[in-house]
């Protein structure tokens, strides 16, 4: 096991993190073949902060700065800031101008991780290119579903450890 992946095991099993369940409230149809992240976990790592997507029992990381980190970490335990962050202004943007966000739909290519944010504004849907880092950050303060495709899941994801006493 490369020292990243062991990295990252090693993080996953860390107590300093916080799921949050993903809702499929308002949720725009998916692509077909694409997965559901179920839980997102915030971690710090010797590597720096990292974004967990976990799905299935393996877990997609994405590397993120710290402040990325602490927006996401704050939505997922719904902390407000002092000061609004910038995902807080989008999101009250957003909110505002009476649309919210349905999906996230997150792709790689050349070992760049991508996202497509889908707001939804009336009747109509709007599909923006995002960093998957913020378009995460939004669809947490929006409970709306993150999906990835299933071939990250294959070429990222790295086996979570079992809970003691979960040996099957």
């Amino acid at each position: 096991m490369n020292s990243l992946r062991m990295l990252l095991v090693v993080s996953a099993a860390i107590a300093l993190s916080v799921a949050a369940p993903l809702a499929a409230a308002g949720e725009a149809p998916s692509k077909s073949g694409e997965v559901r992240v179920e839980n997102v976990q915030v971690k710090v790592s010797e590597a720096g902060p990292v974004v967990l997507l976990l799905v299935g029992g393996k877990a997609v990381p994405i590397f993120v700065d710290a402040l990325v980190a602490q927006g996401i970490q704050g939505a997922l335990t719904q902390q407000k800031p002092q000061r609004p962050l910038s995902h807080d202004l989008m999101t009250t943007i957003i909110e505002g101008l009476g649309a919210r966000v349905t999906q996230v739909v997150i792709t790689e290519k050349n070992r760049i991780f991508y996202a497509e944010l889908t707001i939804v504004a009336g009747n109509a849907h709007k599909v923006f290119d995002s960093r998957s880092s913020d378009a995460v950050a939004l669809a947490i303060r929006f409970k709306a579903p993150i999906l990835l495709d299933p071939r990250l899941v294959d070429a990222f994801g790295v086996e979570l450890p079992k809970p003691p006493g979960k040996e099957v």
